[in-house]
């Protein structure tokens, strides 16, 4: 398990520095300069210039990126051009407000979706399985912001009921985990339900209820958790996308987290920044895939790590 562990934090290095030599290439074929977005529309071809020498931004993109990589690696993770803040301490300020926010939407999603895909294979094409595939459709085609706009309307707007922004309270983390795990929630709800109905029709499940077992007993403990490994595995991806998803999500909630401060970055193209977020996301989505791989001989005993 230790081998296959470090072997697997190992793979994540490689992984990264494509990423980020990837997302740092295409920054630069964005149309824009930031020296000229900070110097402003009155200043001249010298003033830009001299500003983007200051910047380093005059040098091959190949030694920028050598540069901001061995900074990474000392723990200097560089400068904001546009505010006057080394990008590490700012972006450390800012992911507690995302992890909540995303980690909520998990939890979210899986004490309702994971029950109600169980009860919905259980009742195979009755009216609640219909209507779980219906409101499974429905959450899998509307775009979270959407959703997140719907709810301000509803909630904030009309019924007065939530704050449509900011952070600070119970109160204001409701809607935006709401639009932000609708999408996972439909995902989960419809994965645990079509496993559920492979793993109901195994002859160990039937032996368990031949035996008279409870028909919760049944499927909870012998059917649910040998459903589990795929379950588990679509939530480990979808955790991975919402890290992704709080860009839009921050930003109709005013939500001051790693998203919104993306969101920004990229307006402005201020690359230290957007190159920061990015390397923060890489890692914990593949961290997250690495345990989720770790949870697998959890789940089933039967597998081993070589």
């Amino acid at each position: 398990m230790l081998r296959y562990t470090a072997s697997r934090l190992l793979q994540i290095v490689p992984t990264v520095l494509g990423v980020t030599l990837l997302v740092f290439s295409l920054i630069w074929m964005i149309p824009g300069d930031p020296a000229m977005l900070l110097a402003g529309e009155e200043a001249g071809s010298e003033e830009v210039e001299a500003l983007r020498r200051s910047l380093g931004l005059d040098r091959p993109i190949h030694i920028q990126y050598v540069t901001w990589l061995g900074g990474v690696v000392t723990g200097d993770w560089g400068t904001s051009i546009f505010r006057p803040r080394a990008v590490l301490p700012e972006l450390l300020a800012r992911l507690p407000a995302t992890l909540e926010l995303a980690f909520a939407s998990m939890v979210l999603s899986v004490v309702v979706a994971v029950p109600l895909g169980v009860l919905s294979a259980i009742r195979q094409n009755s009216r609640f399985d219909s209507g779980g595939r219906i409101v499974s459709l429905l959450g899998l085609s509307m775009p979270n912001f959407w959703i997140g706009l719907l709810l301000i309307l509803i909630f904030a707007y009309h019924l007065r009921w939530l704050p449509a922004s900011g952070r600070g309270t119970l109160q204001h983390m409701i809607l935006p985990t709401i639009a932000l795990g609708t999408g996972m929630m439909a995902e989960v709800m419809r994965v645990t339900r079509s496993t559920m109905l492979e793993v109901v029709r195994q002859d160990y499940v039937r032996t368990a209820a031949a035996k008279g077992l409870r028909n919760f007993v049944v499927q909870y403990k012998h059917a649910l958790r040998n459903a589990l490994i795929s379950v588990v595995t679509v939530i480990g991806l979808q955790l991975g996308f919402r890290l992704g998803g709080t860009v839009v999500i921050e930003q109709v909630f005013a939500y001051p987290g790693l998203g919104r401060l993306a969101y920004d970055a990229m307006l402005q193209r201020d690359i230290p920044i957007i190159m920061g977020t990015l390397l923060i996301f890489a890692l914990m989505f593949l961290v997250i895939n690495v345990i989720v791989d770790l949870l697998y001989s959890l789940l089933d005993p039967r597998i081993r790590y070589g």
